[in-house]
Parts: structure tokens; sequence; C-alpha cells
């Protein structure tokens, strides 16, 4: 497969041209393969490098010494997983995979240099900020406010929302590499209250999770419950 797929399909969405898309294509000096469960980036490193997704599932998180990490955030195919070094160098948290991944590596004086060049290079970056901001915003109300069941028909509708603009989505499923206890950890939950609230969406009518992959049976119905505006996804 070509590794360039997820940088096209991303860019194409940000309205860059295809010059631009070449030119940060260029600036990839290596591909990088990852096992699952293993850390990408570790909490207090500083990175020389910006690393972009192009195959697989990570996650982010921050170690804990007396209990079980939370999930703080989830990147698919076409995220730039640790922008934050190229502005604050010092990285506070760890970005781990959840699946097989390949990573583009492009150096940060390459991409100083390239959004120079490209203005809108520079705002893609700028707004892919703004979206993990935004992001982290609707996972900090799923777990502090929504109950159980409106949150986790929120993260569903936001990932298979992302998913399909990553070109994941087979009509109305998709693949879903969480486990019960890791789909908990985002959403604040023991992986026993995943069980029940997945049995009760799928009762619903809404959603059916078997092994690997999740479809997508009613999306009115599943937006409603999760009251979900997806304008916060867009870049």
């Amino acid at each position: 497969m070509d590794w360039t797929l997820a940088l096209r399909r991303r860019l194409d969405r940000s309205g860059a041209s295809a010059s631009e898309i070449d030119a940060l294509a260029a600036s990839v000096s290596r591909v990088v393969a990852i096992e699952a469960d293993r850390e990408i980036v570790r909490e207090d490193d500083v990175p020389a490098e910006c690393r972009l997704l192009l195959d697989g599932w990570t996650c982010r998180y921050i170690p804990l010494e007396t209990a079980r990490p939370q999930i703080l955030g989830l990147q698919l195919p076409g995220d730039f997983l640790d922008l934050q070094g190229l502005l604050r160098r010092r990285m506070d948290h760890v970005i781990a995979s959840l699946t097989p991944c390949r990573i583009g590596v492009i150096p940060h004086d390459a991409l100083r240099r390239l959004t120079a060049r490209h203005p809108r290079i520079a705002r893609m970056l700028q707004l892919e900020t703004a979206f993990e901001l935004a992001t982290t915003r609707r996972w900090l109300l799923n777990a502090g406010h929504r109950q159980a069941y409106a949150g986790m028909a929120h993260l569903i509708c936001e990932l298979f929302t992302r998913a399909a603009a990553a070109g994941l989505t087979e009509a109305s499923r998709f693949s879903m590499p969480l486990t019960r206890a890791e789909f908990g950890s985002a959403l604040g939950l023991t992986a026993v209250h995943v069980n029940r609230t997945v049995k009760r969406l799928h009762w619903a009518g809404l959603v059916t999770w078997r092994g690997r992959w999740m479809t997508i049976e009613d999306w009115d119905g599943l937006t409603a419950v999760a009251d979900f505006d997806p304008a916060y996804l867009k870049r």
C-alpha cells in the first residue's frame, strides 16, 4: 500500500494544492513500522521530529504510578502525533500504538522550512492543534457530564466520522481495534460498565459490536442519543 495515501487524503481535505502535498510528502525522512502496544513518544521526551500516523491507531495517556492510565485521545491515519514537540519541545504525555502502525517521520527543521514556504501547510498544522483541543473538550464533557449511554454514543459517532474521513469505513461499519477495557478507559468507565452500555445500544437498535467490527445500525438514532454535532471535527 502506498504510504502517501493517508497523507494525501488528509491534505486533500485541508485544501492543499498538489504541489504542497508533494512538498510535505517529500519532507518525510523515513517511514517506520511499530508493533502494537509500544510507546512511540514518552513523557519528558524532547523530540527533534514530528510523527505522522500513516496506518493504525494510537492513543495518548499520562502514566500513573498508582493506577491504570486513562486514554486521553485517539489518533487515526492522517493525524500528527506530536506537534507539541515542535512548539513546546518537551512532551508531557505518552503516545502509544494500539495496533501495528506505520509512521512517517518529519524532522522539525524540514517542517519549519516547509511552513515558511507554504502558508496553507502552516495553517493546516494550526488547525490540527485546534482540532486536538476541540476533541479534548468533547472528551472532557463525555467523561464529566454525560451519562455512560450518551457518552459512549458520542464517542462512537466521533470515531465513525473520523474513520470515514480516513477512508476506514465499509458502508456503515468500521474496524474497532480498542478492547472493551480501552474503550472504557477513554470514557472513564469500567469494562463491565462498557459491556452493559454496549448491550443497551444494541438492544436499542443503534450499534452492533462484534469482535473487531462496529456497525452503525441507526445513525440518526445514535446521533440523537449523543447530541452529536460533527462541526468540531472539521479542520
